[in-house]
């Protein structure tokens, strides 16, 4: 969804992917940061916080009207249907990247 949005145009490719993860970890509760991922990903979790707190705002405020090949696509079964799965609260979200 980012490659859609000029705003993201300026993040670095490598701190996009680990912001990615970090949201996803998160909102699956599938545990944080650990050090394994600091290391490999060259990132803190601090690091990450602003931009996964925007990539939760996009999953929540995107537009519906255009550009729906992605959330399409992601909707499938094939794919989990991960386009399905419900933005976090933007305070339980902060709640969560205090603990990482």
């Amino acid at each position: 969804m980012t490659l859609q949005e000029y705003d993201y145009a300026r993040e670095s490719p490598s701190k996009l992917a680990a912001s990615c993860l970090l949201l996803a970890l998160t909102m699956k509760n599938l545990g944080g940061w650990t050090p394994t991922l600091e290391y490999y990903s060259g990132y803190r979790s601090q690091d990450l916080h602003a931009l996964v707190k925007r990539l939760n705002f996009l999953l929540t405020y995107q537009p519906h009207d255009k550009l729906k090949a992605v959330r399409t696509k992601y909707s499938h079964r094939v794919f989990f249907e991960v386009a399905k799965i419900p933005p976090m609260d933007m305070l339980k979200l902060e709640e969560k990247l205090k603990s990482c």
